[in-house]
């Protein structure tokens, strides 16, 4: 603790994390805070998808309510992909199912939310908030197509992983699809990923 990292004792049973000691015992205690208003209060209207342990586990409970719902079967099921303006968050969750999310942070790029599109990152700034994002279910047939850059969900900044016994990557999350006006080559060759939490 003397060098402000956290114990390895303690990441052995932790979620995925690069902060030091400090930020760590921070973020710890918005999860926390973040459970503790769900017990108290039900559901949020948008979820902080970055204050989950499992993530995998979060994403799929979106779809697999959404499969009892309607009554089909989940793995015909995938998500279609909004970026949502500025402003205010919603107050209600989504109307169909599925989840408004927030906490995540782009690498590489940065969210234009003039043009509703991915943009070079802005001198010296390596890191940005990313949009709010509904993660809407679908079928697979009939989720959107639009021009997007498949962008990976990374827990932690650390681009490695292992796969956890669930067959899950412990790094990982999934693809997203966000907007862009330029081809894939263009965010993949700049190393574009969107990510749960940061390493300060």
């Amino acid at each position: 603790m003397y060098d402000n990292r956290v114990p390895a004792s303690w990441m052995s049973a932790s979620y995925p994390s690069l902060k030091p000691l400090g930020s760590y015992m921070t973020d710890l205690e918005a999860r926390l805070d973040m459970m503790d208003n769900w017990i108290a209060h039900g559901p949020p209207a948008v979820f902080w998808i970055s204050g989950f342990y499992f993530t995998h586990a979060f994403l799929t409970g979106v779809k697999q309510n959404y499969a009892r719902r309607h009554r089909i079967p989940i793995d015909a099921i995938t998500f279609d992909y909004s970026c949502l303006p500025a402003g205010p968050p919603p107050e209600q969750p989504p109307a169909e199912g599925g989840a408004y999310v927030s906490g995540m942070f782009v690498e590489g790029a940065r969210w234009d939310h003039e043009t509703g599109m991915l943009a070079e990152s802005e001198p010296k700034v390596l890191f940005s908030p990313a949009p709010l994002m509904l993660l809407q279910p679908c079928d697979v047939s009939k989720q959107r197509q639009f021009p997007a850059y498949e962008c990976p969900l990374y827990r932690t900044p650390e681009r490695r992983a292992v796969l956890a016994t669930t067959g899950h990557s412990t790094n990982f999350v999934m693809e997203l699809m966000i907007p862009t006006d330029k081809p894939q080559d263009h965010w993949i060759r700049r190393g574009v990923a969107f990510l749960l939490s940061l390493a300060d």
